[in-house]
């Protein structure tokens, strides 16, 4: 089953789930317990912590939910806040899930040290409730802007050109799949 955030950010082939991590959360597990997927495919945008550039298209299995007080020192988890659906001995990319869109540059700069390069609001949540369910998930996401100070104004001016890469590149890989299978 393939999935998406929702509100300005749906595709014609995906189940909207929600915004941010509670309401993905929330609704996910909603249609689990009801009508459990065999797979998800999670897609949508990202902000990207300086590495990956605009409209890069970025495949990953594995999420992260810092905060950014935790780069400072300022906060700690006793949470497993690192999950990963990869089942494979190649490194993922990993995308940080927060309720809030990150600004600051120079301290997002410091996600790049842990390894994490994007961000999505919703990510964590769908992987932490395919590990639950132990569903196979995934994620796909186009990156739209940086976080920084622009963040905002850029998600607004790239969006609509990220969600046309993201639907062609997700029918190429529905495509390339099904050819495989056919052979």
């Amino acid at each position: 089953m393939i999935i998406c955030a929702g509100n300005n950010e749906q595709f014609s082939f995906a189940t909207p789930m929600g915004v941010g991590l509670i309401e993905t959360a929330m609704n996910l597990t909603r249609l689990c317990l009801f009508d459990k997927p065999e797979f998800l495919l999670f897609v949508g945008t990202a902000g990207s912590y300086g590495k990956a550039k605009i409209f890069d298209i970025i495949e990953s299995k594995t999420a992260a939910n810092i905060e950014l007080a935790f780069l400072n020192k300022d906060a700690y988890t006793p949470l497993e806040n690192v999950i990963s659906t990869n089942t494979t001995n190649t490194k993922d990319v990993i995308v940080n899930s927060s309720n809030y869109i990150s600004t600051n540059e120079k301290l997002t700069q410091k996600f790049l040290q842990f390894g994490v390069e994007i961000e999505n609001m919703e990510f964590f949540s769908v992987l932490q409730i395919a590990k639950e369910f132990n569903i196979p998930a995934g994620g796909v996401f186009c990156i739209t802007n940086y976080t920084n100070e622009n963040a905002h104004q850029d998600f607004l001016h790239n969006h609509t050109k990220a969600k046309e890469l993201l639907e062609q590149h997700v029918k190429n890989r529905i495509q390339q799949l099904t050819c495989k299978e056919i052979y």
